[in-house]
């Protein structure tokens, strides 16, 4: 293979979700299309096989759906997958537990947001109810936030601004630390401050709010949909297939050089690799030229350990829980297969449990993990401990997402390069949205688009997500916010009226 070279009118390099939506997003279009993918199956980060002796689906790791992921469901709509995710109960959003108490996060749809999970705090019994009021400085000052103004705090710590802002210390632990490692992927005081207040905004702005998994496998919902498409539609795939850099100059991208010697060339390329993988094949002279690829060194994989455990009996009837936040826990949230899979209500419990930002588990070999993981998940069942093993798989990541250090948001680059003819996606991409399935989703369509309009087809494919779009009160408070010198509630900001200044400073 060594010194061929292929032609092509679009390179797709990177076969996860972002790649994927964006090769479907221009199989209309009638131009030859190429993607490549390094893997032997596509999916990337969002991939899924078959466990050899169970038979049983095993995700890379968890991965959990939203209601609020409008790109990824046009997607699966489009691969006839729409209706394969299971759904918790409606407005149920998680269950928190401390040893056996369990506190059931619940949206009441009936009140308006940001208030819809009052009632829930106030039936929390380890939550001491004095705490609750410190909670509302942030709460209005984070829905009156514009995307401009989370970039301008992207540069804070976000526990410091949490303590400035006068949360207890009880409730950064209780809340914050949890929903920072769980949903942001990095300890709390390694956060941006922008980056958390932004996923905070979605969640409190927003009543109807619901999670799902998927049924079955994961890369079932749309792998093998999208590549028999895909190839309907003529689009070449090449598996197994590395790229060592991209070729052309600081002026422009002229396609790719792989693993073997040989070349693919490109009018346009779409590169929805990694930030890391990206900087490996970007050549040196683009670092030289361009902002952007210079500051790729700053970008940090979160790496986590997905933990699969067959027991020889039914453990529970939940499908998904969380722990308290505790740092020397080695898991986060808990999941019981059996009870998502459709088919699986008589199995004996599969637990699949999430570490995240995993180093401290580093020293620990697989047998260590999964006795530490039998052991927190017997505190809140301890049937856990009298139960068996009978198998157990627990799966290396080297990447969840990129970290959200401080200083990360403004970093995320926009879908069109400065180089010229070299497009961007991937869950890293600037979007508005964190980094999750959506957001790759999101930022593949965005690409494609990119694409279309580059080879005069334009066509608005991505769904756009306004998250100032805020239901209730929470609305109200951010119209104030943005038309209003003062905060909205200028009494119960009285002892911190400096704190908007001086953050946006």
């Amino acid at each position: 293979m060594k010194g061929n070279r292929t032609d092509t009118d679009v390179l797709v390099v990177g076969g996860g979700l972002a790649g994927i939506t964006a090769a479907l997003g221009l199989a209309d279009t009638g131009v030859k299309i190429t993607l490549v993918e390094k893997e032997a199956a596509l999916g990337g980060r969002a991939r899924s096989w078959t466990d050899k002796k169970t038979g049983d689906p095993i995700h890379i790791g968890p991965h959990i759906f939203m209601n609020k992921y409008p790109n990824m469901f046009k997607m699966m709509e489009l691969l006839g997958t729409r209706d394969r995710v299971v759904w918790q109960e409606p407005g149920h959003f998680i269950t928190m537990v401390d040893g056996r108490t369990e506190i059931n996060m619940v949206a009441d749809t009936r009140i308006p947001a940001p208030f819809h999970f009052t009632g829930s705090l106030l039936r929390d019994p380890t939550l001491p109810k004095s705490h609750i009021p410190s909670m509302v400085p942030v709460t209005l000052y984070a829905l009156q936030l514009s995307p401009e103004d989370i970039l301008k705090l992207d540069n804070i710590n976000a526990s410091a601004f949490l303590r400035a802002f006068g949360v207890t210390e009880y409730l950064i632990q209780r809340f914050w630390a949890f929903a920072c490692q769980a949903i942001m992927n990095v300890p709390l005081d390694l956060c941006s401050a922008g980056a958390l207040l932004r996923f905070y905004t979605g969640l409190i702005g927003v009543a109807h709010l619901d999670i799902g998994f998927p049924d079955g496998g994961l890369s079932d919902l749309y792998v093998p949909q999208a590549e028999a498409r895909m190839k309907k539609a003529g689009i070449r795939i090449l598996k197994r297939t590395e790229i060592k850099r991209f070729t052309g100059n600081v002026k422009g991208v002229t396609g790719a050089e792989l693993g073997d010697g040989s070349t693919i060339s490109a009018r346009y390329t779409i590169s929805a690799l990694t930030p890391m993988a990206l900087r490996q094949a970007a050549p040196r002279e683009w670092a030289g030229a361009y902002k952007m690829f210079f500051e790729l060194v700053h970008f940090h994989a979160s790496p986590y350990y997905a933990t699969y455990i067959w027991f020889d009996r039914k453990l529970t009837k939940r499908k998904f829980w969380a722990r308290s936040f505790n740092p020397n826990d080695l898991n986060c949230d808990f999941y019981d297969m059996s009870n998502i899979n459709s088919g699986m209500e008589d199995r004996n419990s599969i637990i699949m449990t999430n570490c995240i930002y995993c180093d401290r588990a580093m020293h620990m070999s697989d047998e260590e993990i999964v006795q530490e993981t039998v052991h927190e998940l017997s505190e809140y069942i301890p049937e856990a401990a009298r139960a068996k093993v009978v198998h157990s798989v627990v799966n290396h990541i080297p990447m969840a997402i990129h970290c959200p250090y401080p200083g990360m948001e403004q970093r995320r680059p926009p879908t069109v390069s400065p180089v010229g003819n070299l497009f961007l996606a991937g869950d890293w991409i600037q979007t508005g949205l964190p980094s999750c399935m959506e957001n790759a989703c999101r930022a593949g369509w965005l690409a494609a688009e990119a694409v279309r309009a580059a080879i005069g087809q334009p066509e608005k494919l991505s769904v756009d997500l306004d998250e100032r779009e805020l239901e209730g009160f929470a609305r109200l408070v951010n119209r104030l916010g943005r038309r209003l010198p003062v905060d909205p509630v200028p009494g119960l900001l009285a002892t911190r009226r400096n704190t908007r200044e001086k953050f946006l400073a």
